[in-house]
């Protein structure tokens, strides 16, 4: 069997869209078709949507059945504490610690307390059921990456096959333990968003931040060829080079926003560009000029589904939809489609109209790439 790795990135609520795509992958494959994907990569929201997968118990359909019915059941109140008075508790817990150093005295600071996401994650995920697919051979390996704030490493754990070693690369690591919960929360604590998370001696926060080779996890794991979901439109070249008019400086809101696609997105866009570009490379020397000069290296072949529609102009459509309170909170930061910054709200946006929006882009994205999917997983198209 081809080692296949999903690789599902970050981005809060904009992860939503991996599940519309992962939907019609279910519908292209044959009925009752196993996991195809041995190999399990996934970061901040990504990291739920994989191990959510990953511990399903049943076939692939199945599996991506239950993680649209997560999505689509999900409410903002499911996934951080959004009244007046919680977040003006935060506030003041961020107030009271320019007294301490700048250091929370009894838990680790954030804007929003994501307490609802913790129960309801640990209701829904089975991670028990990780090793059960492992041992099955149903799962090579899944991984989840976070970042140490201390040591300031991506560091990938993972759980998979007794033979797959932990590995050390600059900036980043792969560590071999159970998964627990704990991890997944550490993904995708979205910085000064969401509180990090302590694992053993070091606190932890979402895996994009610093994370310089988002496909390297998957290739440490053995990936011979991977299948990629975005949360961005840049691959699309129509939105290259497109103007924007200017009406006013950017707001704080379009800054932060800037600064969460580039962790979240820009990254992985980066890397599977230095990717094709070194398959490019590689296909000029001949495998036999390989082997006898001790080149490691090979091609790595790869499918890549990005949102065809712009996902911020959407968010920007889809804000009125959140409570009032925190409604409140990004109009007066600029995080609206007439403050420029629709960017960042959509990365809070866990409201249905803006999730189902989602996850129906995700799956016509990726049925009108039908036969090229087919082709990649050497099924016949339908």
């Amino acid at each position: 069997m081809t080692q296949t790795a999903l690789v599902l990135s970050g981005g809060g609520a904009r992860a939503a869209y991996q599940v519309g795509v992962l939907q019609a992958l279910a519908d292209i494959l044959p009925d009752g078709a196993t996991n195809p994907f041995p190999i399990i990569c996934g970061t901040s929201a990504g990291a739920i949507n994989a191990i959510a997968l990953a511990a399903h118990p049943g076939n692939f359909r199945e599996a991506t059945a239950h993680l649209a019915h997560l999505w689509l059941d999900l409410s903002v109140e499911q996934v951080y504490r959004h009244g007046w008075w919680d977040i003006t508790k935060s506030l003041s817990r961020l107030g009271a610690s320019l007294f301490n150093d700048g250091v929370g005295r009894k838990r680790p600071l954030s804007l929003l307390d994501n307490g609802p996401l913790w129960e309801l994650l640990a209701e829904k995920i089975n991670f028990a059921n990780i090793d059960k697919n492992i041992a099955a051979n149903k799962l090579r390996a899944v991984s989840i990456t976070a970042m140490g704030y201390t040591s300031g490493q991506s560091v990938s754990f993972f759980q998979g096959q007794p033979e797959l070693q932990s590995w050390v690369r600059f900036r980043r690591a792969g560590v071999a333990t159970p998964i627990r919960l704990e991890h997944l929360l550490a993904s995708s604590a979205i910085p000064t968003i969401f509180p990090t998370v302590r694992i053993n001696r070091e606190y932890f926060g979402d895996g994009a931040l610093r994370q310089l080779a988002p496909l390297s996890p998957a290739l440490h794991l053995g990936a011979e060829s991977l299948f990629v979901i975005g949360v961005s439109g840049n691959r699309n070249p129509k939105h290259w080079g497109k103007r924007v008019p200017v009406r006013h400086s950017p707001s704080m809101a379009q800054i932060v926003g800037h600064l969460l696609n580039s962790a979240f997105i820009d990254a992985l866009e980066n890397d599977v560009e230095h990717m094709e570009r070194l398959n490019q490379l590689l296909e000029l020397i001949p495998e036999s000029v390989r082997q006898a000069e001790g080149i490691e290296l090979r091609p790595v072949q790869s499918m890549v589904v990005s949102p065809s529609k712009a996902v911020d102009a959407i968010a920007g459509r889809k804000v009125r939809y959140l409570p009032s309170s925190v409604r409140y909170f990004l109009r007066a930061t600029g995080a609206t489609a007439k403050g420029g910054g629709a960017t960042a709200a959509s990365y809070l946006l866990f409201a249905k109209p803006f999730i189902s929006e989602l996850i129906e882009l995700g799956y016509q994205d990726t049925m009108w790439e039908a036969a090229g999917v087919s082709q990649f997983f050497q099924q016949p198209a339908s």
